[in-house]
């Protein structure tokens, strides 16, 4: 496996690695554990570029497929406490928590 980008979250101990052959993953870890949250599939080629919105809940990733993909990943410091559903929208966004 290729590890090809890393951003921490602005709002809670986890951090998103990107990765290149052979799934072409995006994974969301838990810090200082390390333990696996979640594994964001889409893209078909490697994971080139990530990038963090200002607010620090959406990523943006590249890959090599020349698609970009918006993921919903960090819950907002006002959130943190609350619950909602791992799942995806109609949008092309996917939310985890």
């Amino acid at each position: 496996m290729q590890v090809c980008n890393l951003v921490w979250s602005k709002n809670v101990n986890e951090l998103v690695s990107t990765h290149g052959y052979s799934q072409n993953q995006i994974i969301v870890w838990r810090y200082p554990t390390m333990s696996k949250l979640a594994t964001l599939t889409g893209h078909t080629y490697r994971v080139l570029y990530l990038a963090i919105s200002p607010d620090g809940q959406t990523i943006v990733t590249g890959a090599g497929d020349e698609t970009l993909r918006f993921w919903n990943v960090f819950p907002s410091p006002k959130s943190q406490n609350t619950e909602s559903e791992i799942g995806a929208s109609s949008l092309g966004r996917t939310v985890i928590r």
